[in-house]
């Protein structure tokens, strides 16, 4: 990943960001903002830190811009003192409760500027529920509102979203890691995108997003690859699985599109699936459904899911709670996967870590 250069994101082509801005400046409708009309950056942007040894603050649900929110950022920022971030993952719900109304929202300062001051590296953020709202919070069925977030990409040193989906390698060169953020929100909405072709399942925006993940995929270079949205394939929380979202038994609602597109494109093809959502911290064990893939849920950061009942549960797993706050810090190396869970006490600010395994 590069401070800002005239190369513009990683993982995008010159050719590509500057034929996106190009568009812009016409005043052409860049409805889905896939990587082919990526969002130049304006300002310098922060880069990872140097070197075969990849450290990841996974986060997510987290911009409710509360005590507890800060309090999470807190415990961050002294973990990173001791042991330093390379870059972050923000796995959706950036903007509570209904996502940003434009690019210049003072939300972004109060929920994600302001909270994560002296985490300067960069967050590499996905689309959830609440970043596209339309009648209630978290329909999910204003998707076009995503794109604020994405144009908010031109105006962060933090914030990293080119384009609704992309892909990070780091190091850009022979990566260790390469991050696929994806964005199935049309496949997950609770108000689905019946009306608009655009967005629909088999839709021209999903079909690209298809197709762009298999060639990507296919072309990594990267020892690991790792798959980041908001909605899971599989949860011991509330929201339960795909196909079994909420416990509804009627399509689409329940997801089942969002659990088709995961077993078609995503299960054994990357090492981890990390998902947020569920306002939990799960460490899943693969199972033959994921194909090897491992899913991990770090959906805490702002909110937990205390005393809420759903239908998730019955997955084994190395650890999960619903009644902490807390972060995740993944390690990468070429030879190695290591996974620690913090949990935070919003009253105290204590951190306390409760999980530490060698993952690969």
């Amino acid at each position: 990943m590069h401070e800002q250069s005239s190369a513009g994101p990683i993982g995008i082509g010159r050719r590509e960001v500057l034929a996106g801005a190009a568009g812009v400046f016409a005043g052409m409708t860049l409805v889905g903002l896939t990587p082919a009309a990526a969002v130049p950056a304006e300002v310098t942007k922060f880069a990872p830190a140097p070197g075969r040894a990849v450290r990841v603050l996974v986060t997510g649900d987290a911009g409710t811009g509360t005590r507890t929110q800060w309090a999470v950022a807190d415990a961050a920022r002294k973990f990173h003192g001791r042991e330093p971030f390379s870059l972050a993952v923000g796995l959706g719900d950036n903007i509570y409760e209904s996502g940003p109304a434009h690019a210049e929202d003072v939300q972004f300062a109060t929920k994600f500027e302001d909270p994560n001051h002296g985490l300067d590296f960069p967050w590499a953020m996905a689309l959830g529920n609440h970043d596209t709202s339309s009648i209630f919070p978290g329909d999910g069925g204003w998707l076009a509102r995503g794109n604020h977030e994405v144009a908010y990409h031109a105006k962060s040193a933090r914030w990293w979203m080119p384009s609704r989906y992309y892909s990070l390698r780091v190091p850009e060169e022979n990566p260790v890691v390469e991050f696929f953020v994806l964005d199935i929100n049309p496949l997950a909405a609770y108000i689905p995108p019946l009306l608009d072709p655009y967005w629909a399942v088999h839709g021209p925006y999903m079909n690209e997003q298809r197709a762009w993940l298999d060639r990507a995929l296919a072309e990594s270079p990267a020892k690991w690859k790792i798959a980041c949205t908001h909605h899971p394939y599989l949860s011991n929380g509330p929201h339960g699985d795909a196909g079994a979202y909420e416990g509804l038994p009627i399509e689409p609602l329940n997801g089942v599109h969002a659990k088709r597109f995961f077993e078609d494109h995503v299960l054994g093809k990357v090492s981890f699936l990390l998902s947020g959502h569920d306002h939990t911290l799960q460490v899943l064990d693969p199972t033959p459904a994921t194909k090897g893939t491992r899913q991990i849920v770090s959906g805490a950061a702002g909110k937990t899911s205390g005393l809420h009942t759903g239908p998730g549960g019955g997955h084994r797993s190395l650890y999960e709670t619903r009644h902490e706050l807390g972060f995740m810090v993944m390690d990468l190396t070429p030879d190695a996967v290591r996974l620690r869970v913090v949990t935070v006490d919003p009253g105290s600010g204590a951190d306390t870590q409760v999980f530490d395994r060698r993952l690969s």
